[in-house]
């Protein structure tokens, strides 16, 4: 993997795959997504979560592009010793909290932000997938005028939903975009 653009570009990482429940998000895909992102945010003006962070390169890639406070939250322990790692190496711990957390039990304590982007790139089969929406907007997390991407596959349709904006499509990897 590799960070596509900003202070870190073209810098490789190597998360350790040996039974990690992660599906990394494609080079090709997250690249696509920042190319949008680039014209919507001011990367150094705003607060991010990554929600379901795993390799953490949604993160990394915020991190690169200027984010001065990101919030990394994931509950799967060698993918927190993994990005706890790269942090302290890379000399970006002012601007990466690491979280080890559910994200459903992070989403019903709402006790954080508002955050100005929010991310999600959970695991495909969970259970919950199609309920990340209302309960993100219930956790208050999301700030007022602020931006919520959620990374899924085409098994699921967020188009009816009140704050759904638009999708995007890469392949097997759609990005659907709340507001």
């Amino acid at each position: 993997m590799r960070v596509i653009s900003g202070r870190f570009k073209g810098r490789r990482f190597h998360p350790p795959a040996d039974k990690w429940p992660t599906r990394p998000t494609t080079d090709f895909a997250r690249e696509g997504l920042f190319n949008i992102l680039e014209n919507r945010l001011f990367f150094d003006e705003i607060n991010c979560l990554d929600l379901f962070g795993g390799t953490g390169s949604h993160s990394l890639e915020l991190i690169s592009r200027g984010c001065k406070n990101v919030t990394y939250v994931d509950m799967h322990l060698p993918c927190i010793k993994f990005i706890e790692k790269l942090r302290d190496e890379w000399g970006i711990a002012d601007e990466l909290e690491v979280i080890r957390m559910d994200v459903e039990q992070f989403l019903l304590l709402g006790n954080r932000g508002p955050y100005d982007y929010i991310f999600a790139g959970p695991p495909y089969p969970l259970p919950w997938l199609d309920k990340i929406p209302d309960r993100l907007f219930s956790s208050g997390l999301l700030a007022d005028e602020g931006l919520f991407v959620l990374e899924h596959n085409p098994n699921h349709d967020f188009s009816d939903h009140s704050q759904f904006s638009v999708v995007r499509n890469y392949g097997k990897t759609l990005f659907s975009f709340f507001q």
